[in-house]
């Protein structure tokens, strides 16, 4: 049997990404122990009971004290203050990451708080579902899933290479891009599919004409879909808009441009136009099935 890839992981946030980790990461036996930070009491009680760390602290500097790895698992924008908190205790060679959705803001708010010696490799699985804290993590959750490496220019390879054999051992697939790029493919494939999909869910809300039940009651595949996508974490998404407002604002005017497209052809019955792009779009999401990265039950639907 292989020895484990870290002595001790601390997690700092214990929620669906970092339950899951932790989930992963006993069940293939990659670290020899996992703590955690919380602020809440009753999240570090529940991680507790439900064996996902071995121990859990209230203050992040002693979840970290002699962790080889540091997971940064909040809601974005808490990373620069724990990064702050935690950098006096913090020892060489230890790796530090997180598992963010936006990547510039990342390295600029936590890079610069790490002393000499400290591995800095920015990651974010692109793995989740709409559920949330300690109870909604599992360790399937990354398999056949992408994780995006994101290491600021000077990085160690020795520690990249390791935090990429970890994700791996979750059942990950595992790319490496720069982090400017990251966040403007992350803005198309999933900032901007939420922003719509909480602005529809709004919408449904605000028609007078369409009560409450009536919407939940004939909610169809489409805007079911969405719902389900608008029920994720409202502080998560709130901090990621905030971080990575350039690039989205970016995609979102690409996208009114092309709404404004069927608008018109919608205005003036042009069905050559509306065939052509759901011909295109459906060519687009049959890649995405026969890449594997569609729920199983949507594969079905193929």
């Amino acid at each position: 049997m292989a020895a484990p890839l870290f002595r001790r992981m601390a997690l700092l946030g214990v929620g669906l990404i970092g339950g899951s980790m932790s989930h992963a990461a006993r069940r293939g036996r990659l670290v020899d122990e996992v703590v955690g930070h919380a602020r809440s009491e009753r999240t570090r009680a529940r991680a507790l009971e439900l064996g996902l760390c071995a121990a859990m602290y209230d203050n992040p500097i002693d979840a970290v004290r002699d962790a080889d790895l540091i997971v940064l698992a909040t809601p974005v924008g808490a990373y620069a203050a724990l990064a702050r908190a935690i950098a006096p205790v913090l020892q060489p060679g230890t790796i530090v990451t997180d598992v963010g959705s936006v990547k510039g803001a990342v390295v600029q708010d936590v890079g610069p708080h790490l002393p000499p010696g400290v591995d800095f490799v920015p990651a974010h699985p692109v793995a989740g579902t709409e559920h949330s804290g300690p109870d909604a993590g599992f360790a399937e959750l990354f398999e056949n899933r992408w994780t995006i490496l994101t290491p600021p220019e000077g990085t160690n390879p020795a520690a990249v290479e390791k935090l990429a054999e970890l994700w791996r051992g979750f059942g990950a697939l595992v790319d490496v891009m720069k982090p400017p790029h990251h966040d403007m493919v992350l803005a198309v494939t999933s900032h901007l599919p939420h922003l719509i999909a909480y602005n529809i869910v709004g919408t449904a809300n605000h028609l007078e004409a369409v009560t409450e039940s009536e919407v939940i009651k004939y909610a169809a595949g489409g805007f079911r879909d969405f719902t389900r996508i608008a029920a994720s974490d409202p502080v998560m998404w709130r901090d990621i808009f905030l971080t990575n407002g350039a690039a989205v604002l970016e995609m979102l005017g690409r996208f009114q441009e092309d709404l404004s497209v069927l608008t018109r052809a919608i205005r003036f019955k042009d069905g050559e136009t509306l065939e052509k792009f759901f011909t295109r779009t459906r060519a687009i999401r049959r890649g995405i099935i026969d890449a594997g990265q569609a729920e199983p039950e949507d594969a079905k639907k193929k």
